[in-house]
């Protein structure tokens, strides 16, 4: 349904260095680098990060994140860590989420700028 997304950061270097550590266990790698955007991805650019210098930091009131697929719970953790090693900040250590309507297991970080990101797997247990 979605081909890619992108968001706003108000510094590209501290951003890409911060989302290339993130995103590596989960198989994403920077694929694209241009002055003002870096694309990652598996095998072409899915998610973008866009400088925006002026750009305020992201409230914890928008409501707004990006989710990403991890194979694993053990890639979900590791996730978490590198984010965390990287300059995020844990918004919802990684552990199971039960639901209504699915089981799954997750973290949650803020970027540099505030962008909620999350990684997701479904385990069969």
């Amino acid at each position: 349904m979605i081909d890619h997304i992108s968001v706003g950061v108000s510094d590209l270097a501290r951003s890409a260095r911060f989302y290339e550590l993130a995103l590596a266990p989960l198989g994403l790698t920077r694929l694209v680098e241009r002055p003002s955007t870096v694309g990652y991805g598996k095998t072409y650019p899915e998610f973008w990060i866009n400088l925006r210098p002026a750009m305020a930091r992201v409230s914890s009131e928008t409501g707004s994140h990006l989710c990403f697929r991890a194979r694993s719970t053990a890639e979900v953790d590791a996730f978490h860590a590198a984010a965390l090693e990287a300059g995020g900040v844990s918004d919802g250590l990684p552990g199971l989420r039960p639901h209504d309507r699915v089981r799954y297991y997750a973290a949650f970080v803020l970027d540099p700028d505030g962008n909620r990101i999350e990684a997701v797997t479904f385990p069969a247990e």
